[in-house]
């Protein structure tokens, strides 16, 4: 009978499920079978890998069952099409995670953890606070769970979904080392993006050894006084701090990063506010990704109008500052990181 407790086979890259294998006593084909049936086929059970023994099938399945996420409910936009997913795990946690129709491909916005630990003022998913990290093979279950589900091939990842991915860095890295394997899902690093609300340490040690994703830092704002009223890691890191560690990364890959400024009405969007960003960042190889705050219902923070919007980036375009305003996606659904699980929460607490 095969040892119990086993590694989970969705964690593993393909030579560790060869690995694995072998050390379960079977063939390395066996594990590279397994693995390809996750990972390039989707399946979610055993019973579905047909070229293996079913005594095998009947054995993987007692000592390392697949830990699948299941749909608990979907949100559909009339508007765009976006598709808001909020999936159960085997544990009874919930996370969220969002499918993006644009016109070269779909996205899709991965969460990292149940929850966050991060507190800032605009986001649904740290209300209830932290609960877990997810694991590669959780985060790739969201991934293939849509590609099922909606019948299309995803070509980009964005993990800002529920959770901060720098306080969960080795599983994520590992999640993105899988996502692009050739034999896999076989994604190009570029297509990829980790955001970050700019915790230092894993930050430096993205700098050294992370492939060639794109890098999105939740910014937020011009200053610290404006930062920590919206993010309490500013109370931790400056932004001194902060975008020091965004230059050594910049010169040490030559890469770009992405600063996401989500713009809250009153707080953060005036054009002194530009201008003193973009003297902040006038000598940094960055992009300014500018996002009007999605409401939500416990917090306060609302999106400016669409006039104070177009002022404010009128502002960085000037100063030469490359600016752009996320297109609104899922206006009508629960926008806003967190709000879809938050709302199912407090309906199950209601109505158990």
């Amino acid at each position: 009978m095969m040892q119990t407790n086993i590694a989970s086979w969705m964690d593993l890259a393909e030579a560790e499920a060869a690995d694995q294998a072998k050390a379960l006593g079977l063939a390395a084909f066996r594990g590279r079978q397994i693995w390809s049936w996750l990972h390039l086929k989707h399946v979610t059970s055993y019973d579905q890998m047909t070229d293996l023994p079913q005594a095998l099938r009947a054995e993987l399945e007692q000592s390392a069952p697949l830990q699948m996420p299941v749909a608990a409910g979907v949100q559909r936009s009339k508007i765009d099409g976006t598709v808001k997913y909020l999936f159960e795990m085997p544990d009874g946690c919930l996370i969220e995670s969002v499918l993006m129709r644009y016109q070269h491909g779909y996205t899709v916005c991965v969460s990292s953890q149940v929850g966050c630990k991060m507190g800032c003022k605009f986001c649904a998913s740290t209300l209830d606070g932290w609960e877990r990290d997810l694991l590669p093979g959780e985060m790739l279950g969201q991934v293939y769970a849509i590609e099922r589900e909606e019948q299309v091939q995803v070509s980009n990842i964005v993990v800002m979904g529920c959770g901060e991915p720098f306080d969960n860095y080795d599983n994520v890295l590992k999640f993105l080392q899988i996502l692009h394997e050739p034999k896999g899902q076989n994604m190009s690093y570029r297509n990829m993006t980790v955001s970050t609300c700019g915790l230092l340490e894993p930050l430096r040690r993205w700098t050294k050894e992370a492939p060639p994703v794109t890098l999105a830092i939740s910014l937020h704002a011009p200053n610290d006084q404006v930062r920590r009223r919206m993010m309490p890691i500013a109370n931790r890191v400056s932004m001194q701090e902060l975008l020091d560690a965004c230059r050594a990364y910049t010169r040490e890959t030559n890469r770009r990063v992405t600063f996401e400024y989500a713009l809250a009405e009153g707080v953060n969007d005036s054009p002194q506010q530009a201008e003193e960003l973009a003297d902040r960042l006038h000598d940094l190889l960055c992009h300014v990704n500018l996002i009007p705050v999605n409401p939500v219902t416990e917090r306060t923070l609302r999106g400016p109008a669409q006039k104070r919007v177009q002022a404010f980036r009128k502002v960085l375009e000037e100063k030469h500052i490359p600016v752009t305003v996320r297109r609104e996606l899922g206006a009508d659904i629960d926008g806003a990181c967190g709000q879809l699980r938050r709302h199912y929460r407090q309906e199950t607490e209601v109505n158990p």
